[in-house]
């Protein structure tokens, strides 16, 4: 498995921090109170993307004595998850790791609930102008990059290419925009020749990809920010016993399943377990911010001292030959999914 990034590192500071013989102050801060609990929140949540980040989400809680809830709405939509992310904070949590949909609409909510004094991290999308203390995902621009160097690799540098978007979500069009500004300064003979929204809807993928092919029978490379969307698009490129080359970030079972027929080829998975681990980390920090005394202004500014504008929990390559290791329902086998 090819991994790209690390936040490794961030993670054996912080843990190592509570482990410290002589520190015993500090050993005794990296536990929670009794009945402590942190939330996860999402949009879409039977979603299986974040089932390995809640595991890592348990698996730092748990070192901690601490609770966890997941949470979330069902729905795609924004209203929704504003109306559940307050649910939550009815329930008195000390903090928040959250996946904001949109990130706008999360300003207002975000900033209400740290006032209130609980401590919000976002992951895998961003709120950035919101008073989250800390954002967790895996490189967008590095993702583009890798998908623009293989596409570009596997079909030659003067080739037709389309992509699929996500409008609003901050990681999708990061991971759009950037592979098209990539294409654009580095191989100007490729050819951009359909940018559609298909809105993590594998119906209007589908119907959207169909279209592209019938219009572009020389359509070579498909990018897709996410893998609901690739579920439509390789059904359409199936269909039509077209020749091209489908990559996409994120994994479902059914793509999974897809990449391991040569379907699909390849896709880039932002490594969940490191950013559910990661994010609880830095969430429950948020809200412990007198366990450090950082070398800044913070007692005069006033402000809370633990800010991480962005941790990279990296990517892994997802190819026919490891696609085993991703086996979701394989990692699961004796695992508690709540």
């Amino acid at each position: 498995m090819k991994t790209i990034g690390s936040a490794g590192a961030v993670a054996a500071i912080l843990l190592g921090l509570a482990l410290v013989p002589t520190a015993a102050s500090a050993q005794e801060g990296f536990k929670c109170k009794p009945g402590e609990t942190y939330v996860m929140n999402v949009m879409v949540s039977a979603h299986p993307y974040w089932v390995p980040v809640y595991q890592g989400f348990k698996q730092a809680a748990e070192a901690m004595g601490c609770e966890t809830i997941f949470s979330g709405t069902p729905d795609y939509d924004i209203t929704k998850q504003i109306a559940s992310f307050e649910q939550d904070l009815v329930k008195g949590p000390a903090g928040v790791l959250l996946h904001p949909m949109q990130s706008d609409p999360f300003i207002e909510p975000i900033n209400r609930a740290v006032d209130a004094g609980v401590s919000v991290a976002t992951f895998a999308a961003d709120s950035p102008n919101s008073k989250r203390t800390a954002y967790i995902t895996s490189d967008n621009l590095a993702e583009a990059k890798f998908a623009a160097e293989e596409i570009v690799k596997q079909v030659g540098n003067a080739a037709e290419y389309a992509v699929l978007e996500n409008p609003g979500q901050s990681n999708h069009d990061l991971r759009v925009t950037a592979l098209i500004a990539y294409m654009q300064a580095n191989y100007p003979d490729m050819k951009l020749v359909g940018r559609q929204a298909s809105n993590q809807d594998s119906n209007a993928a589908y119907r959207a990809v169909a279209s592209m092919l019938q219009a572009n029978p020389n359509l070579a490379a498909l990018w897709i920010p996410e893998a609901g969307s690739a579920e439509g698009a390789v059904t359409a490129v199936l269909e039509a016993k077209a020749d091209v080359l489908i990559m996409h970030a994120d994994v479902t079972p059914t793509t999974l399943e897809h990449i391991k027929a040569g379907n699909i080829h390849m896709a880039l998975n932002p490594n969940q377990g490191v950013q559910g681990f990661m994010g609880f980390l830095v969430t429950f920090m948020g809200a412990h911010p007198e366990l450090f005394d950082p070398f800044n202004d913070y007692k005069v500014s006033g402000y809370n001292p633990m800010q991480v504008p962005f941790v990279d929990n990296g990517f892994a390559v997802i190819t026919k030959e490891n696609a085993d290791s991703f086996d979701l329902n394989a990692y699961m086998i004796g695992r508690d999914p709540n």
